[in-house]
């Protein structure tokens, strides 16, 4: 009475199923990527162009920056002598 009954088991088919084939889609044709690699190209060059040119001005602000420093010290302790 109080054991559970379990679900009686499905039988297979006995004739076989064969799952439907479908083709991949097909490449469009007439277009490559190639017009877009020289774009590409053309970004990434002048994305380094322009961070090697930020680098060179952080450079020269912080030698100026210390050229300012020693100058300022050697002005001051020159008007104290």
């Amino acid at each position: 009475m109080f054991r559970p009954k379990l679900p009686d088991v499905p039988t297979l088919p006995t004739t076989p199923v064969f799952p439907q084939q479908t083709q991949a889609p097909a490449a469009p044709t007439g277009r490559s990527l190639t017009p877009y690699a020289g774009a590409v190209a053309a970004v990434v060059v002048v994305g380094i162009v322009l961070t090697a040119l930020l680098a060179a001005v952080a450079v020269s602000a912080v030698s100026v920056a210390i050229a300012a420093v020693v100058l300022r010290s050697l002005l001051n302790g020159a008007n104290k002598r």
